[in-house]
């Protein structure tokens, strides 16, 4: 009995890794594939995250709709949330998703995507200052190692000169800025309405105002096959597929374990963009990477150290 509860045990978290590492590939994969849109069809930011919010909020509230959410409209009913999705959905989801496009087409996937998580790090500071706590060792040597790895992202190891367009570096930061608040913002709305009805709003929201600014019906250029295709898997793979991979592997293993094989995202962005697209990136490139990376590590040990202690 013990050692069948123990494989059981062994299964679930063997599921719970596929899944959460088959989700942050994905999302890799999609930045990739939205640099290949930019680059080869002219695809415009503003145009390309109108459709995806609208299209894929639509498909996450149907799912809601059709796997046990009776009502998708009650959360409206109650005034806190309402005023709280609505900060979420305009700052958050629309934020977090035209600064990351926005990175990827002034610079390119792999940089945007590594740049994006630095989000942890200003998670820590913020909640550091919040709390009047003066950081701890880790902490610390997280944002050392945070700046580091930027300066060397950015400038190739040539101090004197950045590397990548300021325009670039400027929406890659603004980008990890939109995903801390990402990140912060809705945990009221997370923990009572659910992370698929939250975000399946938040997308609609962030879309229906990125409307009245960039019209998803004003684009006049005909795509070829291949484009829709890309702009399918976008939708589909890089943010249904991988938004439910990424929160059902939460059922199987813990948010920490979850966070540090999500760091699978940046990389297969950064692999994929160098042997597809032919991206430019030199081994002080992957060094300032994996430094900023490491912040994950970093954290997630300080964590599991609080925890051991309580």
């Amino acid at each position: 009995m013990g050692r069948q509860k123990g494989l059981m045990l062994h299964n679930g978290r063997l599921k719970g890794f596929t899944l959460v590492i088959m989700g942050a590939g994905l999302w890799g994969i999609s930045g990739t594939v939205v640099q290949y849109l930019f680059d080869s069809h002219e695809v415009t930011t503003g145009w390309l995250v109108n459709v995806r919010l609208l299209a894929s909020g639509l498909l996450l509230l149907l799912y809601a709709r059709y796997t046990g959410e009776r009502n998708i409209w009650r959360i409206w009913k109650d005034k806190e949330s309402r005023l709280s999705l609505l900060i979420f959905g305009i700052i958050g989801m629309l934020g977090v998703q035209y600064t990351f496009f926005s990175a990827i087409e002034h610079g390119n996937a792999a940089t945007a995507a590594v740049l994006q998580y630095l989000a942890p790090v200003l998670i820590t500071c913020y909640l550091a200052i919040r709390s009047r706590k003066w950081p701890t060792r880790l902490e610390i040597l997280s944002v050392i190692f945070a700046i580091t790895g930027t300066i060397l992202l950015v400038t190739r190891g040539n101090l004197g000169a950045l590397e990548i367009s300021f325009a670039a570096l400027i929406w890659g930061l603004a980008s990890a800025l939109t995903l801390a608040f990402y990140t912060l913002q809705p945990g009221k709305l997370l923990s009572k309405w659910g992370s698929v009805l939250t975000v399946g709003w938040g997308m609609m929201i962030g879309g229906i105002c990125s409307s009245f600014i960039h019209p998803p019906w004003r684009y006049t250029e005909s795509f070829p096959a291949v484009a829709l295709l890309a702009i399918g898997f976008v939708i589909f793979f890089g943010t249904l597929v991988a938004f439910y991979s990424y929160m059902e592997s939460l059922n199987y293993i813990s948010a920490s374990e979850t966070s540090l094989l999500a760091s699978v995202e940046p990389l297969s962005a950064a692999f994929l963009a160098v042997i597809w697209l032919r991206v430019p990136f030199g081994p002080i490139e992957w060094l300032g990477s994996l430094l900023i990376l490491s912040t994950i590590f970093l954290l997630s040990k300080k964590k599991q150290r609080k925890k051991g202690e309580s």
